[in-house]
């Protein structure tokens, strides 16, 4: 009998570890946005040394809350703190489950008295839809999903557009767009500004450590916004970046994407395991890596893990607060970037030409995730598991294969640490990989955000070891 739920995928399966680490998904797709405009590389020096525009309008979720208990809503299901979050301002908004491990983050906006969207990956807005739903809230809620993966050429439409202008050129590119200054707000600050003779809605950020605005609009006046933001960044550099080089931006700038949502196990959670589908993101989502367990749990993440720590707030109720007061934040892994040895990962390039036995695990660039929520062991000098590499690249800028990665407290910036690379027997029966050896790849304990700039630069509390939030 076809499962009709996830609870009911999961029960067939008989373990999720198995079931996901073989998911025949893939790798998380970047839709609809031309795979590169010039060439990966130029697209990514171009948010270090000019101005680059990212098309963010197809591989997130927007949705929408509205009504007088949405706030409640919010503060109910997340970490963060609500009593000052007024109209025009955004959050990171982080949910939890009842045992305090992280389901997924993203993007709240604040866009009028009783109206929210949040942006970001399916699994925060899919508890939010169940939260609203199953707990009675007087809100009402409004999905405008990703575009497909694939849509073989099929027409794409979304609610809105969503574009980013970041780099240290960016503010010259936006006050033109304008027609005149713009302010530069404080972050996550939300404001309007004119393109192509319309107003717009504008949120103050600075991916690339520059300042820099993410701008959304109605989806019908796409082309128009984004021409004339190409036309007039011609000048000063501008270049479009494609979905290829986009997802490695985070590599320089510190942002973990894509946790695994804990939502797998606990009787607690089997009513929402019902809710969702058995063919949604949480069922085909593709665990990777050469970290192995039997035990889903293993791969569950708390706030300070993922660098969260600071946006835990205990001067409200939420889904699980009392399991993450009972936690010591001293004593939980924290957020680094691992720098690779170039001739270790030369080396994997290298065993593309060895015609004697099987290559490494291919490292695919500028991202070489190969799965959807990625999980290498990270050994210490005695080979003992100090954490987990979660999402791998390469950055043109830096000139290194980088992983961000939670560590062990006792790990310092500076110790050398492994990062074994490639699943052990050869390799799962996932689409994106094929028969493998392993490989211990050498790598120094870096900070994150790994980038100098972004590291000096960003609002403290967001992808920072700052405190604010």
């Amino acid at each position: 009998m076809t499962p009709k739920n996830l609870q009911e995928l999961l029960d067939d399966s008989g373990n999720t570890v198995e079931l996901l680490r073989n998911s025949q998904i893939g790798a998380y797709v970047y839709p609809v946005v031309p795979y590169e405009f010039s060439n990966w590389r130029r697209e990514q020096r171009a948010w270090r040394e000019t101005a680059v525009l990212f098309d963010q309008s197809h591989h997130m979720v927007n949705l929408f809350l509205r009504g007088p208990e949405a706030l409640k809503l919010i503060s109910e299901t997340g970490i963060n703190s609500v009593d000052d979050f007024p109209v025009d301002r955004a959050k990171q908004f982080v949910p939890t489950t009842p045992s305090g491990h992280v389901i997924g983050d993203g993007i709240l906006f604040h866009l009028d008295e009783e109206e929210f969207v949040w942006v970001g990956r399916a699994p925060a807005a899919n508890w939010l839809s169940y939260r609203a739903q199953s707990g009675g809230y007087d809100v009402e809620v409004e999905k405008d999903d990703r575009s497909p993966s694939h849509p073989y050429g099929k027409p794409v439409t979304r609610k809105y557009w969503r574009f980013q202008i970041q780099g240290p050129n960016a503010w010259q590119v936006i006050e033109k767009v304008n027609g005149g200054p713009v302010e530069q707000l404080k972050f996550f600050r939300m404001a309007d500004m004119n393109v192509a003779g319309r107003q717009v809605r504008t949120l103050r950020h600075g991916m690339a450590g520059e300042p820099g605005l993410e701008l959304f609009g109605p989806y019908e006046t796409f082309d128009e916004t984004r021409d004339s933001i190409l036309e007039a960044g011609r000048e000063f550099g501008l270049v479009p970046c494609g979905a290829r080089a986009y997802a490695s931006n985070t590599l320089e700038s510190g942002w973990i994407p894509s946790p695994l949502p804990a939502i797998y196990s606990g009787e607690e959670l089997r009513g929402y395991r019902e809710w969702l589908p058995a063919q949604g993101y949480e069922a085909t989502n593709a665990l990777a890596g050469s970290f192995v367990s039997e035990h889903i749990e293993d791969y569950y993440l708390n706030p300070w893990e993922l660098g969260y720590g600071q946006f835990v707030k205990f001067d409200h109720d939420f889904v699980g607060r009392e399991a993450l007061e009972r936690i010591e934040p001293e004593e939980q892994r924290k957020k680094v970037t691992l720098a690779w040895d170039g001739d270790d990962v030369a080396r994997i390039f290298a065993s593309l030409f060895d015609t004697d036995e099987d290559p490494y695990q291919f490292f695919d660039l500028p991202i070489a995730n190969y799965g959807a929520s990625s999980f290498d062991s990270v050994l210490d000098a005695d080979d003992e598991l100090v954490g987990f590499s979660l999402f791998s690249g390469y950055s043109a800028n830096e000139r290194r294969a980088l992983s961000l990665a939670t560590v062990d407290p006792k790990v310092e910036i500076g110790d050398q640490v492994t990062v074994v690379w490639g699943e052990p027997d050869g390799g799962t029966r996932k689409p994106t990989v094929e028969p493998h050896r392993q490989l211990a790849v050498s790598a120094i304990v870096s900070p994150a955000p790994f980038s100098e700039d972004a590291r000096l630069r960003y609002a403290e509390g967001w992808r920072t070891a700052g405190r604010a939030s």
